[in-house]
């Protein structure tokens, strides 16, 4: 959150951070999840549509002349291609419901062969129902199988899930004619307060399990616990620069000391010495203290056949 009128991008818009509409900045940032750690690798400033279509204003928190408006989801897509032109290994892609929900950003990692469970509104179209909750409306209460998702703060993140698989499209799920990829709805809903469901939709491997889904699911939080550890140890969020080079340059070396730390903690850890590691109090970073792949505990889920349905905040 900002203050003024003159940071690179800022303005009142809907901040994630605050939960509500502020005078703020956003951003938009991959992070990249494995077994051996999480951290953030990609950066983009959101640049409004007021913005861009003022240049003078934005000469005067030098903002590139080649920068054009571009949708947080152009943004994601451009960090994905980024990623995948990259060494970095990467088999799946998960996000939240403002990314999940653009039919473009789906078809890329489609295109691109990259399996994604994202997140969506209820109000998604899938095929079969005009809106997935409705599609879930019908699950059979058998279908809901109690398990977990990864470990959170205070443990298993231990949910209510069901899964069902969407009908395949033909120029995305086949090779010639034989399926290579299937299509899924997987969704969560709260134990506590059962009319709280978030919902997905998934393209995978035909091999793929429900399990598989949900644990993939599970690992979006590897970007908050990014934030988190990047704002509480690297000062992500603790600069007063205005101008837009300003933004990148304090940004890119908050995430990179971030990464640093992350395998820093995983190469003690392979040597033997995860013992010598401080051990987080209440006030520490959750990714050294879910550093691990996240593992799921439970039953299995069960998948609901024949019903059609199937991730950078």
């Amino acid at each position: 959150m900002k203050k003024g009128t003159t940071s690179a991008g800022v303005q009142r818009q809907y901040s994630g951070t605050a939960g509500r509409t502020e005078n703020c900045q956003i951003g938009v940032f991959a992070a990249y999840a494995t077994a051996r750690g999480r951290a953030l690798v990609d950066r983009e400033l959101y640049i409004p549509k007021s913005w861009a279509e003022d240049r003078e204003r934005c000469r005067a928190a030098k903002v590139p002349d080649d920068r054009e408006f571009a949708t947080k989801g152009e943004l994601a897509r451009r960090m994905v291609l980024r990623a995948l032109g990259s060494p970095l290994p990467i088999t799946w892609v998960t996000a939240d419901s403002a990314y999940g929900q653009e039919s473009r950003f789906r078809r890329l990692l489609e295109q691109s062969g990259v399996g994604y469970v994202l997140a969506v509104p209820k109000s998604q179209f899938t095929v079969g129902c005009p809106r997935i909750e409705g599609l879930f409306a019908q699950a059979p209460d058998e279908a809901w199988e109690k398990t977990s998702c990864g470990n959170g703060a205070k443990g298993p993140r231990v949910y209510h899930w069901a899964a069902v698989r969407l009908p395949a499209v033909a120029e995305f799920d086949y090779q010639g004619e034989v399926p290579h990829r299937m299509r899924w709805a997987p969704a969560r809903r709260s134990i506590r307060k059962p009319d709280e469901i978030a919902y997905y939709l998934a393209y995978a491997p035909l091999e793929t399990t429900a399990q598989e889904l949900v644990r993939i699911a599970g690992t979006r939080w590897a970007i908050e616990e990014c934030f988190q550890a990047a704002k509480n140890e690297c000062g992500l969020d603790q600069y007063e620069v205005r101008r837009y080079p300003g933004w990148y340059r304090h940004i890119t070396l908050a995430m990179l000391a971030h990464a640093f730390l992350a395998a820093t903690v995983h190469q003690a850890r392979e040597k033997g010495g995860a013992e010598r590691v401080r051990q987080p109090g209440p006030s520490s970073s959750q990714w050294r203290r879910f550093g691990d792949s996240w593992q799921l505990v439970g039953p299995g889920l069960r998948t609901c056949t024949d019903v059609e349905a199937a991730t950078t905040r």
